[in-house]
């Protein structure tokens, strides 16, 4: 036995020393020669022995490029790890030698066939690692067989080396049917086959975002589900990456699809668990909220989140990044888990930190006790950074959970009597917020604040006591005392102290004018005269004018009431959420951005947004041009087009007209941009070219907005066509009528045909309903310009009525008006005629004349209307909502035969039914409300005391609207049944409908 145990120690010893790391100690020169020698060599061991060296040398950056022909030599061998080396050699420098790479494209055939699977795996592998165009076309026929090859181990590689074959050249494997071929392979009955062909579908997708290569369908859902229980845990990966890009037919597909991934998410390995959460978090969005499995799945998800707490480090910053964003959107998933993010005293700084922000995520009234104990006693820590954050979280829990306000405060009030310098700051600059969120309530710790006025050294938090000073100077005795001893300093203070100094002091001076007179003078002199700060000094001579001219005024700017601050400010904005959901578990979900941000080039920034819930996204019908419906041309469809809803991108280039000019409008838009050169003039973007001028006399600045320029001479056609970049209008918007198809003069009989003969008892119309102005925006947001407005028809004229109010302080002028693209094609049939300027304080009545054929894209809602106002201070941007009955045209009543074959020619399915509650008119007056707003009642007829009203209307687009209005006599609810091509304008005229009746 003895013996036996020394022996294995000399083989050790031995073993030891015969190690591979002799091939990277330095050799003498001459070894090229030295190593072309041995790799001629005829013994086999010599030969293999000099690859080593080759491959060692290449390692460690050496050059050994010139013994490429003598190393290809070699791969004509039996030895799999001499081929294995060899084949490293080709793929480092292939590239750099094509012309002798193509010496081994034999071997790779050759390879390829070979009875050993793992040779022909190998011989594979590389050809896809060999980025030299030369060779490729070589490869396309040994790779075909191994992609039907009968070993799942070389499928398996073949599969990856498409995906590879393709960032070389597309064209390529595109036209030898490869794609085809890994469509097929999605079928193999191989789990890690299935898993690599889904990873190059997924690979070659994202460099082609609309090729629709992974084209996802519940058969090939259930194989690749299938196949997750079975393959490798990257394989996992793969697969749940690839569902996450699924959409269910409904929520029972969602629900089957949760429940089959869900226990992916006790898996071992992170990335698996972050995959499956991924999935869930997206299918969960199709699921009824009050379904069983909603609550069974919510509390499933919460454990392994958990789990990955007990982590490294590193893996433990990964999962918080994402947890906060799944607390972001569900925080009822680990609502009850509070105590887990709790900090331990040997995390990482940037482990404490995420913890933090997720506690205050949770932090709720069940739990803000538990939550402010640990927040103080964190606050006495020894990391100055981690105490900061953790005295700004006990203000945002004061400001998310007002029960706790008081407890916050008073905690921060313990805190401050530490005198600890850094703590008393952050808690200033938190009572600050506090004060903003509680008016009125917590002023009277201010004394307590006061006493620390002289420690404090940090730019933000002397701005915050400056303000808490100058905001409540009326409580505080030596107010003037405060400011003026930070005024003895005041070129030595930031930017941002200066600013709130000079703020404080002229409230000081509004609410204690006698006091303070000097003060004030003193201070507006420093940031005037002795200032080189623009902001500064801008701010120092409106504060003056204000005060010289108008004390009145300054008062109602200086001392208004602000608005309180919002619960979360840093919440993440809901549609970058849903996008980030969507990349859990990828470096978008660590940095919070899309992978857009950081991503060069095309891959990896297609925009994915999570699913709404079912019987959402209804997609736009067009009516069928050939069947009889209307006496008109048939309508036209609103072009379903996608929208930002992005007023950056409103267009501001004029319009050519194309179509028939506004009905009796008797004025005609300005030959020229209204707003001065357009949006790119006002941002400075050169990237775009200049706006065509409608004549060449246009002096490049614009003239005054009051004088009504001359129409253009030119034609459309001249104008260069469409100059905003929009759309091209429809045939059928505007067109002059038609002639009534045959079928519908002729009788049509049966069903509701001899209704038509009870009707009568339609009375006068009254006059068209306009809705009460509305404010579209306010002062506080367009520096002083507030605008209120409605929209009403008259004399066939659709008009939009605005009140524009100055309450600035100077006088504006200039006034122009523009639309972006809208789902009506609405546009202004003239400039904005306001031909006086609007002073201080006063208001003017305009009407803008509109007409509707402008350029059309379907909004949401349909009736929005995103508009640009101009005055000499700025460009302002507002939205806002009209009536779709002001839309109604004069010409919209129909014949009795032609509604009748209309209605029957409608789907069924394109009826929708509305009730209109609490409306206490009969039928006849209700008609007579509803003809004044061109809603036109082709019959009547009783049956059983219930009154039935058959209506018709006509949009401006040409499309049609069938109703049935049913009123039961005694009783205020009516129904409504809509039918029309287009039913998703259905919604819009029942509003119409309920605000003519009701008002």
């Amino acid at each position: 036995m003895q013996e036996w145990a020394n022996q294995l120690c000399e083989n050790r010893q031995f073993g030891s020393k015969m190690t591979d790391s002799k091939y990277f100690t330095t050799t003498k020169k001459g070894e090229i020669y030295e190593l072309k020698a041995e790799l001629n060599s005829d013994k086999k061991e010599k030969k293999k022995e000099a690859v080593k060296k080759v491959i060692a040398s290449m390692t460690v950056g050496k050059d050994v490029s010139a013994l490429f022909p003598d190393v290809v030599n070699c791969m004509q061998t039996d030895n799999l790890e001499l081929k294995k080396l060899v084949y490293l050699y080709l793929m480092n420098y292939a590239k750099s030698q094509p012309d002798m790479a193509i010496m081994a494209v034999n071997t790779f055939v050759k390879d390829c066939e070979d009875p050993n699977p793992l040779i022909r795996a190998l011989a594979v592998r590389t050809m896809g690692c060999i980025r030299v165009d030369k060779i490729t076309e070589y490869l396309c026929e040994p790779l075909r067989k191994c992609l039907k090859d009968e070993d799942p181990y070389v499928r398996k590689t073949a599969a990856v080396c498409v995906a590879k074959l393709h960032d070389i050249n597309a064209q390529l494997v595109e036209d030898q049917g490869f794609l085809d071929t890994l469509k097929d392979l999605i079928s193999d009955s191989n789990p890690m086959v299935v898993a690599n062909a889904v990873a190059a579908l997924s690979e070659i997708a994202e460099s082609h975002p609309n090729s629709n290569l992974l084209d996802l369908n519940p058969q090939t859902i259930n194989k690749l589900l299938t196949a997750l229980n079975e393959c490798t845990e990257w394989g996992q990966i793969f697969i749940l990456d690839c569902l996450a890009n699924y959409t269910p037919r409904d929520d029972r597909e969602s629900q089957s699809i949760c429940e089959r991934v869900t226990p992916r998410l006790s898996h071992a390995n992170s990335a698996v668990v972050l995959s499956a959460v991924k999935v869930l978090m997206k299918f969960m969005e199709m699921l009824p909220k009050d379904l069983d499995y909603y609550g069974t799945l919510l509390k499933k998800l919460a454990p392994p989140l958990v789990t990955l707490l007990s982590a490294e480090p590193e893996l433990q910053y990964v999962a918080l990044r994402n947890i906060n964003l799944i607390v972001q959107r569900r925080p009822e998933i680990l609502k009850h888990e509070m105590k887990v993010f709790f900090v331990k005293y040997n995390d990482p700084i940037y482990v404490k930190l995420e913890k933090l922000d997720i506690m205050i995520r949770l932090a709720s009234q069940a739990n803000i006790a538990q939550v402010l104990a640990e927040l103080k006693e964190y606050a006495t820590e020894v990391d100055v950074d981690f105490v900061r954050k953790a005295v700004r979280a006990i203000g945002r829990c004061a400001i998310k959970v007002e029960q706790s306000a008081e407890r916050c405060v008073s905690t921060l009030l313990d805190l401050i009597q530490t005198k600890v310098n850094y703590v008393v700051q952050e808690a200033i600059v938190v009572i600050k917020d506090i004060f903003r969120k509680y008016p009125n309530k917590y002023e009277s710790v201010i004394a307590t604040l006061c006493e620390n006025l002289d420690s404090l050294d940090e730019p933000e938090a002397r701005a915050a006591m400056i303000w808490i000073v100058g905001e409540y100077a009326e409580r505080i005795d030596n107010a003037d005392e405060l400011l003026e001893s930070f005024l003895e300093g005041f070129h030595d203070e930031s930017t941002q102290v200066q600013l709130q100094l000079l703020t404080a002091i002229v409230k000081l001076f509004l609410k204690k004018p006698t006091e303070t007179q000097e003060l004030v003078q003193q201070v507006l002199s420093l940031a005037t005269q002795d200032s080189d700060n623009p902001d500064l000094r801008d701010r120092g001579y409106i504060y003056w004018r204000l005060l010289s001219t108008d004390p009145v005024a300054a008062k109602e700017v200086v001392l208004a009431e602000k608005p309180l601050i919002s619960e979360e400010t840093d919440l993440i904005e809901p549609t970058l959420l849903e996008e980030l959901i969507c990349h859990i578990g990828t470096l978008a979900s660590v940095y919070h951005k899309p992978p857009s941000a950081f991503v060069e080039g095309s891959r990896g920034v297609q925009h994915k947004r999570l699913p709404g819930s079912a019987g959402s996204g209804e997609s736009v019908e067009s009516p069928d041009p050939g069947s009889a419906s209307v006496t008109e041309a048939p309508p036209a469809v609103i072009p379903s087009q996608d929208l930002l809803g992005d007023l950056l991108n409103l267009d501001l280039t004029p319009t050519s007209t194309t179509g028939p000019p506004a009905p009796s409008s008797g004025m005609q838009m300005g030959a020229m941009d209204l707003l001065g050169g357009g949006l790119d003039s006002l941002m400075g973007d050169e990237s775009e070219p200049p706006p065509v001028p409608l004549r060449t006399d246009t002096p490049q600045s614009p003239q005054p907005l009051h004088q009504s320029p001359s129409p253009p001479d030119h034609s459309p056609t001249e104008l260069g066509g469409d100059l905003g970049g929009s759309p091209a209008m429809t045939a059928g918007f505007g067109a002059p009528p038609a002639a009534v198809p045959p079928s519908f003069t002729a009788p049509v009989s049966g069903g509701l045909d001899d209704l038509f003969d009870l009707g009568g008892g339609v009375g006068m119309p009254v006059s068209i309903y306009v809705p009460p102005k509305t404010l579209w925006l306010p002062a506080m947001k367009a520096k002083g310009l507030e605008i209120t407005g409605t929209f009403g028809r008259r004399a066939g004229v659709v008009q939009m009525e605005m009140t524009l109010t100055n309450k600035a302080m100077s006088v504006m002028t200039d006034f122009a008006i523009q639309f972006n693209r809208n789902s009506f094609g609405l546009a202004p049939a003239g400039p904005l005629q306001v031909l006086t300027p609007v002073g201080p304080n006063q208001s003017i009545e305009v009407a803008l004349p509109l007409n509707t054929v402008g350029p059309v894209m379907k909004m949401e809602p349909l009736n929005n209307l995103q508009v640009a106002v101009k005055n000499n201070i700025d460009v302002f941007y507002f939205s806002c909502q009209y009536p779709i009955s002001m839309l109604f045209v004069e010409d919209g009543k129909m014949e009795r035969q032609v509604f009748l074959a209309t209605w029957k020619d409608i789907p069924n399915e394109n009826e929708s039914k509305f009730q209109l509650n609490d409306c206490h008119l009969n039928s006849d007056a209700a008609s007579n409300k509803l003809q004044g707003s061109n809603i036109f009642t082709i019959a009547k007829r009783t049956v059983e005391g219930q009154d039935m009203l058959y209506q018709s209307m006509k949009l401006s687009n040409g499309i049609w609207v069938l109703a049935e209005l049913r009123a039961q006599t005694g009783n205020p609810n009516y129904t409504v049944s809509l039918r029309c091509k287009a039913p998703e304008v259905s919604q819009c005229v029942f509003q119409s409908y309920e605000a003519v009746l009701k008002n």
